[in-house]
């Protein structure tokens, strides 16, 4: 796949320009969060990030109210970084008075101005499929991951959150480079009801989603809700782990 394009519309979604005009428009609509508020992520932020000290970076925070929710919840220290000059003046205005957030504007493909291992986590909830329906989606792409693989310390957790499913994710988070361990689980869509002829053996959202040897869902797997969302945990190893990794070469159709 080069971009997303069967979930994509006309909008450029890595464009600063894009995210300005949209949050102007929607300035008196308050707080949007995507995909996912952090009531339903709360049992695997809490699993997989289960000190309250870790220093976290939320990448692509729009107006969103998971990071607040976080630090009602205990965490301490969420850096929160937005392309939008405009959702990041908004917010820091909003959050001005709890030290806890942190807002800057900053592109998540240049992340120059934190120091290699800066944090213990990264969460991403919309940021890399906004720019996979950017142009130049693959190069955008590796230029996020490499960064946000960068600022991880040895041990710490990437959580991203998409509606990207194995066949057009794996290819990109499971590359060497990054040194990452992933786990997968599969969360419906908040408010969804199984149809009331569903008879498919209930399993709970709490566990890992097993994957083929090629990085796949298995071809008798089935996904319940068909907008469901994917929750890829993917930790940073370190060197003396790394031999445990398997990683997918790839192909010309994801160039």
């Amino acid at each position: 796949m080069y971009r997303d394009v069967s979930s994509c519309n006309t909008y450029n979604y890595g464009d600063a320009s894009y995210w300005d005009a949209r949050y102007v428009q929607e300035a008196e609509m308050g707080h949007f969060d995507w995909y996912q508020r952090y009531s339903g992520l709360r049992p695997f932020v809490r699993m997989y990030i289960p000190s309250f000290a870790s220093r976290i970076l939320m990448v692509g925070c729009g107006n969103a109210l998971m990071s607040e929710d976080m630090v009602k919840d205990g965490y301490e220290d969420i850096t929160n970084i937005d392309i939008s000059s405009v959702a990041i003046e908004m917010m820091r205005r909003k959050y001005e008075c709890i030290p806890q957030l942190k807002y800057m504007q900053m592109d998540v493909r240049d992340m120059s101005l934190f120091p290699d291992e800066s944090f213990d986590s990264v969460i991403d909830k919309g940021t890399l499929d906004s720019l996979m329906c950017g142009t130049d989606a693959p190069i955008s792409a590796a230029r996020m991951l490499g960064e946000v693989s960068r600022l991880l310390k040895a041990g710490g957790i990437y959580m991203l959150i998409t509606y990207g499913d194995p066949s057009a994710r794996m290819l990109h988070l499971n590359q060497s480079v990054y040194n990452w361990q992933i786990i997968l689980y599969i969360i419906s869509r908040p408010g969804f009801q199984k149809p009331g002829n569903n008879t498919s053996t209930s399993r709970s959202y709490l566990e890992p989603v097993p994957l083929t040897e090629k990085g796949l869902l298995p071809p008798d797997f089935v996904v319940e809700d068909p907008d469901s969302h994917f929750i890829y945990v993917c930790k940073k190893m370190d060197e003396t782990e790394l031999s445990s990794i398997t990683t997918y070469s790839l192909d010309v159709d994801h160039l």
